[in-house]
């Protein structure tokens, strides 16, 4: 089995900064710890409306993070731009609505497979990984697979907020979804509303290699400190 990476995710902590328009908590700092605690990645989210991180941020953290920095953004001219002349390590391309409270489904590539992949191109020209954002659905995939995207993250929030027998149905559709990318050659993450308790079962997946998580963390750290709550998802996730 591959090791299974762990991607968190540092934005709340933007959030707590702008709610009152001041110049602290640091994401950045946020983003240091994690590392040392065992992070394998820093996922960010720079939303066109800059509600939590802001361009600065992106900026500093090119700058400074030493694993990978993953950088989630809109398929837009603004935000191509952006990851073109930063150049994060890898992009992942996310819907985005701006009355949403946090990103709700996967992007629509099967409908759109001419404008992604041509967003594909550019970022890959820029010598960028590109991330696809989607509901584990096969016609999904496979055109995440057409677009000459290397990664595919799975949408994990319908399971995230079942449970019971909708939620094993959930399970065993991300498990399908993850086989059914990896014969396509994808590399499968998966993320959305997991937290310490619902997130071990998915460990079963084999195919899913990395995780990106970040509003649970960034909640257990309130009370723990973020060392301590990477650290024990870091441990979850291997054991």
């Amino acid at each position: 089995m591959k090791d299974i990476r762990l991607g968190v995710n540092v934005d709340h902590v933007a959030t707590l900064r702008q709610a009152r328009g001041v110049n602290y908590p640091e994401p950045i700092i946020a983003a240091g710890l994690a590392e040392k605690a065992g992070a394998d990645q820093i996922t960010i989210h720079l939303r066109e409306d800059r509600r939590h991180i802001q361009d600065r941020d992106l900026k500093l953290m090119r700058e400074t993070i030493e694993t990978v920095l993953n950088l989630e953004m809109a398929v837009t001219d603004e935000m191509l731009g952006i990851a073109a002349q930063v150049k994060p390590d890898t992009v992942t391309l996310v819907p985005e609505k701006r009355e949403e409270l946090t990103t709700e489904g996967g992007l629509e590539i099967a409908g759109n497979l001419g404008a992604i992949t041509k967003a594909v191109e550019k970022l890959k020209a820029a010598g960028i990984k590109v991330s696809l954002f989607i509901d584990p659905a096969e016609d999904q995939i496979a055109a995440s697979a057409e677009s000459g995207a290397e990664i595919i993250e799975l949408h994990t929030g319908s399971y995230a907020n079942t449970c019971g027998k909708a939620q094993e149905q959930e399970l065993e559709r991300l498990a399908s979804g993850a086989r059914f990318a990896v014969e396509r050659g994808l590399i499968v993450a998966a993320g959305h509303g997991l937290h310490y308790h619902n997130t071990r079962p998915l460990i079963a997946i084999k195919e899913i290699e990395e995780y990106n998580i970040g509003h649970a963390i960034i909640a257990r750290a309130l009370f723990v400190g973020i060392s301590q709550a990477v650290r024990e998802m870091k441990e979850l996730l291997i054991k």
